[in-house]
This record gives structure tokens, C-alpha cells and sequence, in this order.
């Protein structure tokens, strides 16, 4: 038996083409700071005043939020505003409740 021999061309490199695409990370940076004075006024909501006013920030902060893109943090900042507000409004109803019976019977 014979050797043969088989020409075959020489192999090409391999080639790819990469197509790199800046993905743009997106962020809600008045959603993300509804959320934060949101969990601030959780801890901060019972000074008088200045955590009333922290709750109230909150909660337009977080409303205007909802309007961007991506809205997880400030639908959370909505709902833990909102929360706050509700415990706010009830706290001035007991506190008022409890004045106008002090207030009768005196």
C-alpha cells in the first residue's frame, strides 16, 4: 500500500464577531430616596415636627418614584409612607380622644 499524501488547504482561524452592548443601568434616584426617608422616619417618625415632616417627604417622594422606571423601591417607600401616615392620623385621634375626655370630665 501507497502513502498517500492529501493536500488540504491550510486551515483558516476561526473568527467571530462580538457585538458589545452598553447595557444602561437603569436606577430611581427619587424612588430610591422616598425609600429612604421612608426606613429613616420608621425609626425617626416620633419626634415631633421634623418626623412628621420625614414621612410627608417620604410619601411624595416615593409617589413621584412610581412614575420611573424601576419601581420597586418606591412602591416600598409608598407603602411603608402610607403605613406611617395611617399610624400618624390614628396616634392624633387617640391623642385628641383622649383630650376630649379629659375635658368633660373635668
Amino acid at each position: 500500500m501507497e502513502n498517500q499524501t492529501q493536500n488540504t488547504p491550510p486551515q483558516q482561524p476561526y473568527q467571530q464577531t462580538v457585538i458589545i452592548q452598553q447595557v444602561e443601568k437603569r436606577s430611581n434616584g427619587i424612588g430610591t430616596a422616598g425609600f429612604i426617608l421612608a426606613l429613616v422616619t420608621l425609626f425617626l417618625g416620633w419626634i415631633p415636627v421634623f418626623g412628621w415632616i420625614l414621612w410627608v417627604l417620604g410619601l411624595i417622594f416615593s409617589a413621584v418614584g412610581v412614575t420611573k422606571r424601576p419601581k420597586g423601591l418606591a412602591i416600598a417607600g409608598l407603602v411603608i409612607s402610607l403605613i406611617g401616615i395611617v399610624f400618624l392620623l390614628a396616634l392624633f385621634g387617640v391623642i385628641l380622644g383622649a383630650a376630649g375626655i379629659a375635658a368633660t370630665t373635668l
